[in-house]
């Protein structure tokens, strides 16, 4: 049912923000009184939910900001733009959720839930807020608690389970799935608006999955055909679904209570009720599935990239040596690399090879982007617009994916308990309402709480079962492969085994007009590509000469639906009872994914994609020819399958002392896409804290839960690579004032912990501002003056587009731009650390080829590092922080902070800076089935 903003919220007003300018006071009052009888429907009576078959004692709790309620009708999202009045549950996890950055050092078992939910199953008497019956079905019941407003989901069939999850999805969801099977269709400008933001969003997913109806038809017919009675399930689960969803369609349409966004978009109208919401089929869902794989499941790409920097340190050194400088800073297999599997084993995967065959580099200054967007008009042809398309294309385009994600988990040999400790989750931005819900659903074959993309719910993805649970970060190994089609005939047709053969081109044509919600001018375009067997054309260029396309061939693609079997397996409890059927679930998920398991005996992990066996000879990180001798081994373009890795060379692992996971490289020997997996990386910031913990022993849930507390809050650089680089400048007496009082500022903060942290709760003033400026302005002066002149502006400004320099918390990356929490992914930190240490004379495994800073020497490098450390003391706080949509410039406090994204019509507060999941689990399970 829907819930509504009660008259006694009006008391709990924020001052609102500037609202826009359709928000003017008088029609505020008038929409709103006309608007308030839809909202005053009667809730069921409340009923408890038993709690079946729950092994965790009260030991499991989750949290996911900003709240559950996800929908507001339009006069809930007039009461928030004008006075800041919250809709029930949109709002009520965001508190708790920031309180910890403060509250974690004084954190103990007893107090956990205060920054998190109880994840029990069911729902207690004294707690349940509402029960219903969807659509009057006597076969499934929604009870929702009164703390957050969580659907317990529970059915006596099958169909009648997964209509309530549909139900609840759309009661929860229903504008935020709209929007994302508008995304996933490149459609989403047409539906929400020309803001240049819509625009980039869907440019970005539609270049790497530019599906037409019929390929969204055909995966949802290879998932069900090839997985026997799992498919079948499937199926029938996605259909019940889709009702569900649809029911309540039907329902808030003609009650009056559906989101507010469809009258402030021009979708329906307010006083005649008049457009129609449109119902949701099964190829919306595939659409959807697409923007999730593009965004935390695809790794791979940027093999042009790596190409280009190639040639650039071959240019710069010659072809023997410039092919050693790259494959330092590469750091394919770093010696030095934080590892998720930390026992010995090695996964050999994307390994260089010793002769590499195939290659088809580019000609120098030949490659050309191909471009996307054709036949811009209006606000489509501003130059705003056209920057929101390079953003999408550099985005889509690049290996750096910024998939997130962190685990942290205990063997029960190390705990008090005796039972093992997860405190886990997925970074997935900050966004309003958030891309995934929590729900518990309970029915036939099916047993789990947790969190699940919005749309995609039929199924819990990341959660808990009765006696065990699971969770994800993205691995980012490479799935995805570049290969040079050469053009016959014209720049449409090339050589597929040796036959020309026509490009397919496939458009989308999408135009918009001013809308209350959304004021861009009208304005319209048309996205192309031009698709191949081998995949969508990414570049055109010359190799050796001849006319090439270059082309991006992920593994995943066209079969993004495949995954439902995976997370259906995770959900049922007669198929889940331990590690090994833990991890043969996770195998059948072809997203590149490391994947986590905790019961109350055992821990283990696995690595999952659909890993393509190479071709003998072929290096994965550079484009190779489009011919039989070069492609993945049993490759059938029509399905675009082919012979995987098996699951034994994946990495993975059972009962480990510990596994931690932030993204970095999962095994020895095992390559992963991104660059930047060297001595430095945010996982050494879980590794140095949980080791620490494991060794002393007696691990609780407060103790892992201050370890992920803390590390995020620290500055990776000022933790890992700072140290060094003061011992360099303090090698000899500093007597220039100005650097002597910057080195004190920071040795003071260093002294401190090095953390980005308030001075108090709320204060919105960091302790040691002064130092994090300080180090905020140096990093990004102090690494150019470090290896520019050493590696020469052309090399240097070629490996920076294979790994930025930065990722600061006030940079703008991650899947919500700036204030998305997620920092330190990607940056120069393991090159300025090997550096810096081989300087001094260190020891250094896997070194860089040469050294740079000072040319090797020790007083140069001092003084270049003093130079650059003087060019960031004179830097003002407003040149620091330029200010954004979101701040103004200098103010430090807010440059960091994080910003729920609006999706639709509801805003929230802003909150301080901390690099945790978003969604996230503590869990220690008591007992076992």
């Amino acid at each position: 049912m829907p819930r509504r903003t009660s008259r006694a919220t009006l008391d709990r007003l924020r001052t609102p923000g500037r609202f826009p300018e359709f928000l003017k006071s008088a029609s505020v009052c008038v929409l709103i009184a006309g608007l308030l009888s839809p909202l005053t429907q009667t809730a069921a009576s409340a009923a408890a939910t038993a709690a079946p078959n729950d092994h965790c004692g009260g030991q499991c709790s989750d949290i996911l900001p900003p709240g559950e309620n996800g929908n507001a009708t339009l006069a809930q999202i007039l009461l928030n733009q004008a006075f800041g009045t919250q809709p029930g549950h949109a709002e009520d996890q965001l508190g708790p959720y920031a309180n910890l950055a403060k509250g974690y050092p004084s954190l103990t078992n007893a107090t956990v839930n205060t920054f998190f939910n109880d994840a029990s199953f069911g729902v207690p008497s004294d707690q349940v807020a509402s029960t219903e019956k969807p659509a009057g079905r006597g076969d499934v019941t929604i009870v929702r608690d009164k703390k957050t407003g969580v659907p317990h989901i529970t059915g006596t069939t099958r169909y009648g389970t997964e209509f309530g999850a549909g139900y609840a999805a759309a009661q929860d969801r229903l504008w935020l799935m709209d929007v994302f099977r508008h995304v996933g269709r490149g459609q989403l400008t047409g539906f929400a608006g020309g803001a240049p933001s819509n625009q980039g969003l869907e440019q970005q997913f539609w270049r790497n999955a530019p599906y037409t109806e019929a390929d969204l038809q055909a995966q949802i017919d290879n998932a069900v055909a090839d997985n026997g009675a799992r498919g079948q399930q499937a199926l029938a689960d996605v259909r019940a679904y889709l009702d569900g969803i649809n029911a309540y369609i039907d329902a808030s349409d003609s009650g009056r209570y559906f989101p507010g966004e469809y009258v402030l978009t021009g979708h329906k109208d307010s006083i005649t009720n008049a457009g129609t919401i449109d119902h949701f089929k099964v190829t919306d869902l595939v659409a959807l599935a697409s923007v999730v794989g593009a965004l935390f499941g695809s790794g791979g790409g940027g093999e042009v990239n790596n190409a280009l920097s190639l040639l650039a340190a071959q240019e710069k050194y010659g072809v023997a040596e410039g092919t050693k400088v790259w494959e330092s800073f590469r750091e394919r297999n770093d010696p030095e690399a934080v590892l998720t599997v930390h026992d010995g084993q090695g996964f050999p995967y994307a390994t260089r090879p010793d002769t590499p065959q195939g290659e088809a580099l580019p000609d120098a200054g030949s490659v050309a982007e191909e471009p996307l967007v054709y036949d811009r008009t209006g606000s489509a042809a501003t130059a705003t617009a056209s920057t929101a398309s390079r953003t999408a294309a550099a985005t889509a385009l690049g290996s750096a994916r910024r998939g997130m994600s962190n685990a942290l988990v205990v063997s029960g040999k190390y705990t008090a308990s005796g039972h093992p400790v997860a405190v886990f989750g997925p970074q997935t931005g900050y966004f309003a309402p958030q891309l995934l819900m929590l729900q518990e659903i309970q029915g036939p074959g099916l047993s789990a709480r947790g969190a699940s993309f919005a749309g995609l719910s039929m199924y819990v993805e990341l959660g808990r079962g009765q006696d065990y649970a699971w969770s994800a970060t993205t691995s980012g190994q490479d799935i995805i492969d570049t290969y040079a089609v050469e053009l016959c005939q014209d720049n449409y047709h090339y050589l597929y085994r040796g036959t020309c053969t026509a490009m397919d081109k496939v458009e989308q044509k999408n135009a918009w007009k001013p809308t209350t919600a959304d004021g861009t001018a009208a304005g319209s375009y048309t996205m192309r590509v031009w698709r191949t067997r081998y995949g969508p054309v990414e570049y055109r260029a010359t190799v050796g000469g001849k006319k090439v396309a270059y082309t991006t061939l992920r593994s995943s693609y066209l079969h993004e639906a495949d995954s439902i079997i995976g997370f259906q397996m995770l959900n049922d409890p007669d198929h889940v009872k331990g590690p090994d059927s833990f991890q043969s679930a996770v195998q059948h998920i072809n997203y590149t994914f490391n994947w986590f398991y905790a019961d109350a005996t055992h821990t283990a992990y696995y690595n999952s994609g659909d890993n393509p066996v190479r071709a003998g000879g072929v290096d994965a990180e550079f484009p190779v020819w489009a011919q039989p001798a070069y492609e993945w081994r049993g490759w059938d373009a029509a399905t675009n399958t082919a012979t995987y890795t098996p699951a034994s060379a994946h990495p993975h692992s059972t009962d480990q002392d510990y596994y931690i996971s932030w993204n970095n490289k999962q095994a020895k020997d095992y390559t992963t896409a991104p660059w930047g997996d060297g001595s430095v990386h945010r996982g050494n910031l879980l590794e140095d804290r949980v080791k620490k913990l494991v060794a002393a022993g007696g691990v609780t849930r407060a103790a892992l839960v201050k370890a992920m507390g803390e590390a995020a809050l620290a500055d990776l650089r000022a933790e890992d690579v700072l140290p060094d680089l003061l011992k360099v400048i303090t090698s000899s007496p500093v007597t220039d004032t100005t650097a002597a009082a910057a080195v004190g500022t920071l040795q003071t903060w260093l002294t401190a912990g090095g953390l980005r942290t308030e001075t108090s709760a709320g204060s919105k003033t960091y302790a040691n501002a002064d130092a994090i400026r300080l180090l905020d302005a140096w990093w990004p002066l102090l690494v150019k003056a470090e290896f520019q002149p050493g590696l020469g502006s052309d090399l240097y400004t070629a490996i920076t587009n294979n790994l930025p320099v930065d990722e600061a918390p006030s940079a703008g990356h991650g899947p919500t731009g700036s204030h998305a929490g997620s920092s330190f992914q990607y940056g120069w930190w393991s090159y300025v650390d090997k550096d810096i240490r081989a300087v001094f004379g260190q020891s250094v495994q896997g070194p860089l080829a040469r050294t740079y800073c000072g040319g090797g020497s020790l007083g140069a490098c001092r003084d270049v590092l003093i130079s650059s450390l003087k060019e960031a003391a004179g830097k003002t706080a407003a040149q620091v922080y330029p200010g954004d949509d979101q701040c103004s410039a200098g103010d430090q406090w807010c440059a960091d902070s994080i910003v729920q994204r609006t999706l639709g019509g509801i805003k929230h507060y802003r909150i301080s800076w901390q690099n945790r999941p978003t969604y996230q689990q503590v869990v220690e399970f008591t007992s076992h089935r």
